[in-house]
């Protein structure tokens, strides 16, 4: 478990321990590693000592998120829903490639949303220094995660890693933490959440069925939802900008010059 919150991370280590233990064959362990997706140095630390530690890794999920923020810039000094959301997990799944090739068949899966709907990828203002809008940049941090898994599939076919993104559904969880709900509105808006979104288990699901269902042996460069492979708009199918955001993003995280 690869978490920003050292604290946090240690208590669902012990609650998912505590659920498994009776049932686990002793053959598994729990290991919780810091890893900021804000902070391109604490990817490639956290990245340093998986290579160190580990000889295999069967499975990536890109399940890090942040939403509808406040304009706020990462250490780094990107945009921080389209740092976190997006390149973060691009340099993630870069410096870990080796590995996951090493141990294949091996799976990535990337955690979108249907929100990419609403997003469009503006070269001219990745950064969004020119403009900010909290949704639109949610949305098209989310539409990057659909062309980058798109285009890692491109580049990994013949290497038995395949790739996949996902909608996991509105889930009840505190990803909305930065979304203004007026006082008087908050006990309608929670009873809403409890009758129609998805518990974290259920939200799961889809990430679950891809990272371990023989039913996508081989499947790559899919979008799914329900644990169903779902149609994607045109704008997540433009393999030309899915190149190009590419191309950029290997430059702003570093790996090219």
């Amino acid at each position: 478990m690869g978490c920003r919150d050292r604290a946090r991370a240690e208590r669902a280590a012990r609650e998912i321990q505590a659920e498994v233990g009776e049932r686990a064959d002793g053959g598994g362990e729990l290991v919780v590693r810091e890893l900021d997706l804000a902070s391109l140095r604490s990817v490639r630390a956290f990245c340093h000592r998986v290579l160190q530690e580990e000889s295999r890794l069967d499975v990536l999920i890109n399940n890090a998120g942040i939403f509808q923020c406040p304009y706020m810039k990462t250490e780094d000094g990107f945009e921080m829903q389209f740092g976190v959301n997006h390149l973060g997990h691009f340099l993630l799944t870069n410096l870990l490639l080796g590995l996951l090739k090493n141990s294949a068949p091996s799976r990535i899966v990337v955690v979108s949303s249907k929100l990419y709907k609403y997003g469009e990828i503006n070269f001219e203002d990745l950064n969004s220094e020119i403009s900010y809008n909290k949704s639109f940049c949610y949305s098209r941090s989310k539409l990057a995660n659909i062309l980058f898994a798109r285009e890692l599939a491109r580049r990994l076919e013949g290497t038995g890693v395949t790739v996949n993104s996902l909608h996991p559904g509105i889930v009840r969880t505190n990803l909305g933490r930065h979304v203004n709900i007026p006082l008087l509105a908050k006990p309608l808006f929670n009873l809403v959440s409890w009758a129609f979104f998805k518990t974290p288990l259920e939200g799961a699901q889809t990430s679950i069925y891809l990272a371990s269902s023989p039913d996508v042996e081989g499947v790559s460069g899919k979008y799914f939802g329900d644990c169903k492979e779902e149609e994607l708009l045109p704008k997540a199918m433009d393999d030309l900008v899915a190149r190009k955001l590419w191309d950029i993003s290997e430059v702003m995280v570093g790996l090219l010059k």
